[in-house]
């Protein structure tokens, strides 16, 4: 009865969604077309929204911190409040609400970085991916589930069964090994002598990338 009961939660959740998106990318149509961003037409837009490709695991996240990528940029997008709070090591905090400010352009709009844009859960990181997208920036991508799965799995990850199948072990022994990465303390690796704690990563230091001004027309 619960798993009936949560399924069609989640399907209604994913159906609001769904129409949060659309509305969002038809009323973007009606922004002001600015001639150094054309943007994507919407049938592109469209096609980008539906595509699995643009949503990356918690797991593939953690793995790329961990393993020092530097491709990698976490944009948080909620407020400075609970990005002060909590937030993914490394990132760096541009609110929903500030996402198009033209001093944010360089960080969103480049080819240096893979840009994984992150919320709560993925209602306003979606938002912000729209709305990033309908402008044609590229290299975007948003955390699935949010820090919400973030901290629910890599940092607070669930103990498998002992009749579970190895590939859940196997699992969470990486989402374990993540954990004590970013800070997270077991009693049992405490008991042992553990190795000296690796330091979390800082945010990183990102240089905006800078557009060239186009020169006035006309005479001297």
């Amino acid at each position: 009865m619960y798993n009936r009961k949560l399924a069609k939660l989640l399907t209604h959740s994913y159906k609001i969604l769904a129409v949060v998106l659309i509305l969002l990318a038809g009323g973007l149509l009606f922004l002001p077309t600015y001639e150094k961003h054309e943007g994507i037409d919407p049938e592109a837009l469209l096609a980008n929204s539906i595509s699995p490709e643009r949503y990356i695991s918690s797991d593939e996240l953690a793995h790329k911190i961990i393993s020092g990528d530097p491709s990698i940029l976490v944009i948080d997008v909620r407020d400075s409040v609970r990005f002060e709070s909590y937030s993914i090591p490394g990132a760096i905090n541009i609110p929903l609400e500030d996402i198009l400010d033209e001093e944010n352009e360089g960080y969103l709009d480049q080819a240096a970085y893979e840009i994984v844009l992150c919320s709560d859960d993925n209602f306003y990181a979606d938002q912000a991916w729209i709305l990033c997208n309908r402008l044609g920036y590229k290299n975007l991508r948003v955390l699935q589930g949010g820090i919400q799965n973030w901290f629910n799995s890599v940092i607070n990850p669930p103990k498998p069964d002992e009749k579970m199948p190895n590939s859940e072990h196997e699992l969470y022994s990486f989402r374990k090994s993540a954990s004590m990465f970013f800070g997270v303390a077991y009693e049992d690796e405490v008991k042992a002598t553990p190795p000296p704690p690796k330091p979390s990563p800082k945010p990183k230091t990102v240089t905006p990338v800078k557009k060239k001004k186009k020169m006035p027309e006309g005479g001297c």
